[in-house]
Formats: C-alpha cells, sequence, structure tokens
C-alpha cells in the first residue's frame, strides 16, 4: 500500500502532462498559438475526462496498472473530452477523434507500459 501511494501523485501528474502534450502538438500541427491560455483552452475538455476517469477507476488504488485503470483513463479523457469539446462548439471530426484517441492512447497507456516494465 505505501509504495501505490507514493506512485499516485507521479502517476496522477504523466496523465496530465501526456494530456497537455497532446493538446499542445495539436496546437501546433494546426499553426494555433502555443499561449498558456491557447494549450489551456484546447486541454480542459481533456483533462476534465482525465480527472473523471481517474475517480472512475479509482486510479489511486492501481496507478500504474493498464487494466482496469489506464484503460478507464484514457477512454473517459477521450469520450469526455469530446462530448465537452461538442457542447462547448469545439471541433469533434471524426478524423479528430481518430487521432485524439490513438494518440492519447499511445501517451495514456505507453507511459503505464514503460513503467510496469520497471516494477
Amino acid at each position: 500500500m505505501p509504495r501505490t501511494r507514493s506512485r499516485t501523485p507521479a502517476a496522477l501528474a504523466a496523465d496530465v502532462v501526456c494530456v497537455v502534450v497532446f493538446c499542445a502538438i495539436g496546437r501546433r500541427s494546426h499553426a494555433e498559438g502555443l499561449t498558456v491560455a491557447g494549450v489551456a483552452e484546447t486541454a480542459w475538455p481533456f483533462l476534465t475526462g482525465t480527472a473523471v476517469g481517474w475517480l472512475l477507476a479509482r486510479a489511486w488504488r492501481r496507478p500504474v496498472a493498464l487494466l482496469p485503470t489506464g484503460v478507464v483513463v484514457w477512454v473517459s479523457t477521450v469520450v469526455i473530452g469530446m462530448l465537452l469539446r461538442k457542447l462547448t462548439g469545439q471541433g469533434t471530426a471524426t478524423s479528430f477523434i481518430v487521432v485524439a484517441s490513438l494518440t492519447t492512447a499511445a501517451l495514456l497507456l505507453g507511459w503505464r507500459a514503460i513503467a510496469r516494465s520497471f516494477v
């Protein structure tokens, strides 16, 4: 139990960094500004989804686990992020949903897979 608790802040930080990196790369690839405000505007729907995923998965119990934690956090990040984007009039084109799903899967599941190899 103590070891899991010590990983929780780092795991949460890794998820937040992954989502912010995804949003920053997306903004850059579409020639949008890389300002803090711009990245925050793009990231907040996905970060909300990440937070909901953490709660649904009770990620603090097994923060580095691919299943169920990583998958629940990833799916929640994408689904809730896209729903919030749609509700606020931001883009949700099918191609964006596919790219966002694949990229966030690589990031949110990828860091966990790498971390698991060191445990």
